[in-house]
């Protein structure tokens, strides 16, 4: 408590010297983030210094948008350790950062969805409003992943399915161009449409590869991929190579057999009666790129690319 000759001052005086209005001081005080330093005589709250003090760095902490539960915990840290309440502070920033980060993300993917119905013809629009209805903003991933998850083979182990999944979905661009939000939107439908029978086509080597299979074939390519990337980005043709071997080496591993140009011949006729998900890939293609920028490589055109390769090298075998 405070001693006589200290300064007090009044609920209205503080609220002055602060830039404040009493309700303002009268609710933060009710909610014991003000320290009193005395009551008067008619049980009237007298306030000294440290609450001027206090008063201020809270209305600092509200300026940055921070909740009235953080903002208890960092003075009360700062009234038991000051390093601690260091600590409490930017633990509240960082985590405000990181929402309002997802805001301003989904306020850019709502900018390019208008964009989108704006500038698209009158006939088109409702049909696009139904496209775009269908998108969280920021889109999620989720039924993409439902889709690849469905496509693999069942029982495949989850750290593979993981890996694969991780470069087949694409995330979507925080800032994006209203033809990249146009292209995740037509992947949330071409991915959330009923398939016939209820399950995706299925590539002949999952049935031959089963679970454990599938999972060094996935690997393989995955690996594959990598290594074909730097060759799509420069625009070179396909031809056999590292990428290449690497290719076939995963699908020999699934069917159990060695790489030979006989299986390289039989891989080539098997590859070509497999279904295809060209579409998919496309529209990957545009989220992934700006507009203007050279095409980044997907697991679609580095399997093109790859099968392209195997071709020539069958050829030039031959």
């Amino acid at each position: 408590m405070s001693t006589s000759h200290e300064l007090l001052w009044s609920i209205g005086e503080l609220a002055e010297r602060a830039g404040a209005t009493v309700k303002t001081v009268r609710f933060y005080s009710d909610q014991d983030l003000l320290p009193e330093a005395a009551r008067s005589s008619g049980g009237h709250r007298r306030y000294g210094p440290q609450a001027l003090e206090r008063l201020r760095l809270i209305r600092s902490l509200r300026t940055l948008d921070l909740s009235l539960p953080e903002i208890r915990r960092i003075l009360e840290d700062e009234d038991e350790d000051e390093d601690a309440a260091g600590h409490a502070l930017e633990d509240a920033v960082d985590s405000r950062l990181r929402q309002l980060g997802s805001e301003l993300k989904a306020l850019r993917w709502r900018e390019a969805a208008l964009q989108l119905v704006r500038d698209c013809p009158p006939a088109h629009r409702a049909g696009r409003l139904r496209l775009l209805g269908t998108l969280n903003t920021p889109p999620s991933t989720a039924p993409l992943a439902r889709f690849w998850r469905t496509w693999l083979p069942p029982r495949m182990p989850r750290r593979a399915t993981e890996a694969f999944l991780e470069v087949a979905v694409p995330q979507p661009p925080d800032e994006p161009h209203p033809s990249q939000a146009l292209a995740f939107a037509q992947l949330h439908a071409m991915t959330t449409a009923p398939c016939p029978g209820s399950r995706q086509p299925q590539p002949e080597v999952h049935r031959v590869a089963g679970a454990g299979g599938a999972a060094l074939l996935y690997a393989g390519l995955v690996e594959a991929f990598e290594l074909a990337a730097p060759h799509l980005r420069r625009a070179r043709d396909p031809y056999p190579g590292e990428a290449l071997d690497a290719y076939v080496a995963a699908y020999a591993s699934a069917y159990r057999t060695r790489d030979t140009p006989d299986f390289r011949r039989l891989l080539d006729a098997r590859l070509s009666t497999d279904p295809r998900l060209d579409r998919y890939w496309e529209l990957t293609a545009v989220v992934l790129t700006p507009p203007g920028s050279r095409p980044q490589p997907t697991p679609g055109s580095a399997d093109e690319w790859l099968r392209t390769a195997l071709q020539r090298d069958n050829a030039g075998a031959a």
